[in-house]
């Protein structure tokens, strides 16, 4: 797949500085595509060339991120907590995006899109995930969480770390229902 021209690139990377500035400024669902427009100097056309609505901008953003973290997935020979390591690298590198939509501004709406994603997810790449989906939804809300505390504590150890303990608490749970179940 080739990558887009430099007016496209430069026109996605100036919108999605715009919303994050906008999303800390007056939360996600009070922004318009007007004002992301106007913040980030691009026109309303050039805005909707590349994305339906601000939905769309986010989802994609999202959706990059979650493709990357399955491209490492399913050439990685490690622990689930390592590939989650490089989810977290990514949540790193885009900290103020990802503060900016799950935090006290943001839109619930993407902490579920967010949540919905890592339960399918973790429905089929940890052994134990009940056919209920009780468990991979428990998981999803666990790393979701972990991620929010991360972001709102100033991201207090680095993103391997964080992995690390958050794939500890997610192996707990799956050692209690498969203990259980």
């Amino acid at each position: 797949m080739s990558q887009p021209n430099v007016r496209v690139r430069r026109t996605r990377t100036l919108l999605r500085q715009a919303l994050v500035e906008l999303i800390e400024d007056r939360g996600f669902d009070r922004i318009t595509v007007g004002e992301l427009c106007e913040r980030a100097m691009v026109s309303r056309a050039a805005f909707y060339r590349n994305y339906r609505d601000k939905y769309d901008l986010v989802e994609q953003i999202f959706d990059e991120a979650m493709a990357e973290l399955l491209a490492e997935d399913a050439a990685s020979t490690h622990a689930p907590g390592e590939r989650f390591a490089g989810f977290i690298g990514h949540i790193d590198t885009y900290h103020r995006l990802y503060g900016a939509l799950l935090g006290r501004k943001g839109s619930p709406w993407f902490a579920d899109r967010m949540r919905t994603a890592l339960a399918t997810m973790s429905s089929t790449k940890f052994p134990g995930a009940d056919a209920d989906a009780l468990v991979p939804s428990v998981i999803s809300a666990m790393f979701v969480q972990s991620i929010l505390w991360w972001l709102d504590h100033d991201r207090p150890c680095p993103p391997g770390e964080l992995a690390a303990r958050t794939a500890r608490l997610v192996g707990a749970v799956i050692k209690a229902e498969t203990v259980s179940g």
